[in-house]
This record gives structure tokens, C-alpha cells and sequence, in this order.
């Protein structure tokens, strides 16, 4: 790929492009409807990956029915047997919550989510982008990847389920009855993301025209920078600059699970009476987002400790 199409790729990005690195995952869903209704919503606002995990009655007419225009996400729907392997290869989750859990995760809104969302895909793209090369399967195996978990229509996601996320999204509802049916769900966050999505597009064209007329010689520091487009509207963590992917999913959880076992072997936990200490290291790696050397780093040093 020579500079001007790399450039192009950096400075052009569309709606689309950030819409297609989310992905829907619906858990333990009863209805095969709501499968249905969860994926027409989906096509509305321009999301197509959806992921079911564990259902209890598959995809049936019913779903194809309530799908409407929305067939092909359903018919490119895909089926786990765990929330685990869904989300195995995403760097950030997601889920929807209505209430708090034990040991809950930063609450955002829907439009907080879109902006940490996107800004994660900027960053991280960027990344990507320094090493691209011609293959185009290359670089979408590279794009990154966030999951947004919604949960059972009686009972929502578990402990458990939630201790995955990152973040928990609530929408703003009545508090007297704050549940929504899950496709329902899946219809206004989705909304919020697309709706934000089109604003942070035009503010990153915006700012590529500005740049593009004060310099048109462009080094690739100066093409990063434009991925910073709108101060944080939320008081929270976030990571600021990458120079290397972030970690998996199953990338954290190995991590969790290898630090208990060190705990345990040094005697700082017992393995019959962990309690929450998953859950704690779990979030303890969230709130830190390990990257990929720093994810090599710890585990070399776990590894050498469990063998002294």
C-alpha cells in the first residue's frame, strides 16, 4: 500500500467502518423472537454481527418473521456454546445492565459508551494501521473488536455474565419499572451508537480538512493525532495512548486465572475459598488495559514465579 491510499484509509473512515467492529451478544435467550426483532434493530441502525450464546430454542420462522429487513444479520448470526468463546477475541465488552450487581463496573450512558467506543477504535486502529500491509483480510482480521452483552428476557445477564465487562451501559427509564425487552435494548443502544457515530465522522472530516489545508505533508505522528476529536465526557479511566494492541478477553481471563494460581501457591489465597477474588483481579485488569507487551511481560514473570 503506497502513503496516499494508507492516508486515506486513516483519514476517510465512514460510519460503517466503526460500526463493523461492534458485535451484539444476546445470552440465553428464550424467544427465538426477540432473536428475531434484536437483529431487524440491528439493521436499522447499520450493526450486522450478531452473536447468540446458549440458546434455549434456536432461530426458527419466528425469528426470520420479526427480522423483517433484517434476514441477513440473522442469517450471518452466530451460534456459542459459552459466553467465553464469544467473546474470546474482543478487546473491550460491553454490557446492558438495569441495576447494579456485586462488584459493578463503571455505569455509562448510551452516548458514553458510543464515545468510548469509538475513541477505542481510533486508537487502536491507529496501531494497525502503522504495520498495514495489501492484504485486506489482514487488515480486518486486525480491526478491533467489542461486544455488547445483553442478557436473559426474565433475569437479565448474571454476576458472573456482567463481571466480564468492561463497562456497564444503562439507559435512562422509568425507575419505578427501568426493564426493557431486549430487543428493545438492543434498538436504543444501538441508536445512541449510530446516532454518535455520525457526529464523531463528520468532527474527524472536519479536523482532516482543517489539517489538511494548513499541511498537506503529513508524517504518520501528525495522522494519529487527529484521532483525539472530542474531550471525554465522562470522568472515568480511560487510556490515552497505545503503541500496541490492546489484550483479548481470553487474554485477561488467562491472566486472572494464572495470578489466582499464583496467590494460591504463595499462600495468599485459598483455593477452596476464593470468593470474589477472580471478580476483583478480573476488574483489576479492566480498569488497567493491559496491552499486548504488557500482557507478555506479566504473564513471563507469573510463569517464572510458579516455577520457583
Amino acid at each position: 500500500m503506497n502513503r496516499n491510499s494508507l492516508s486515506t484509509t486513516l483519514l476517510k473512515p465512514t460510519v460503517s467502518d466503526y460500526l463493523s467492529c461492534l458485535q451484539v451478544v444476546m445470552v440465553n435467550t428464550t424467544l427465538p423472537a426477540n432473536i428475531g426483532s434484536a437483529a431487524r434493530a440491528m439493521h436499522t441502525m447499520g450493526l450486522s454481527r450478531l452473536t447468540v450464546v446458549d440458546p434455549k430454542h434456536p432461530i426458527d420462522e419466528t425469528s426470520v418473521s420479526h427480522a423483517a429487513g433484517g434476514s441477513d444479520v440473522l442469517a450471518d448470526a452466530k451460534i456459542t456454546p459459552t459466553l467465553e468463546v464469544a467473546i474470546s477475541d474482543c478487546q473491550l465488552v460491553f454490557a446492558a445492565s438495569s441495576r447494579s450487581r456485586h462488584l459493578p463496573r463503571p455505569v455509562v450512558t448510551p452516548t458514553q459508551a458510543a464515545k468510548i467506543m469509538l475513541d477505542f477504535i481510533d486508537k487502536q486502529s491507529a496501531i494497525d494501521q502503522k504495520t498495514a500491509t495489501d492484504s485486506q483480510a489482514n487488515r480486518d482480521s486486525n480491526k478491533p473488536n467489542i461486544a455488547i452483552l445483553f442478557g436473559r428476557e426474565d433475569r437479565g445477564l448474571t454476576n458472573e455474565e456482567l463481571a466480564y465487562a468492561d463497562y456497564h451501559i444503562q439507559i435512562d427509564a422509568n425507575p419505578d419499572y427501568p426493564v426493557l425487552n431486549v430487543a428493545s435494548a438492543v434498538q436504543v443502544i444501538a441508536s445512541f451508537i449510530f446516532a454518535y457515530a455520525q457526529t464523531h465522522v463528520n468532527t474527524v472530516d472536519k479536523d482532516i480538512n482543517i489539517a489538511t489545508n494548513n499541511d498537506s505533508h503529513h508524517d504518520r505522528k501528525d495522522i494519529n493525532n487527529l484521532n483525539t476529536v472530542v474531550p471525554p465526557t465522562l470522568n472515568l479511566h480511560t487510556r490515552q495512548q497505545w503503541d500496541e494492541p490492546a489484550i483479548t478477553q481470553q487474554q485477561l481471563q488467562q491472566l486472572t486465572g494464572r495470578t489466582t494460581e499464583l496467590m494460591v501457591q504463595r499462600g495468599l489465597a485459598d483455593a477452596d475459598h476464593l470468593k470474589s477474588l477472580p471478580a476483583r483481579l478480573s476488574r483489576l485488569g479492566s480498569r488497567v488495559q493491559l496491552d499486548q507487551k504488557e500482557y507478555q511481560l506479566l504473564s513471563a514473570l507469573i510463569a517464572k514465579l510458579l516455577k520457583g
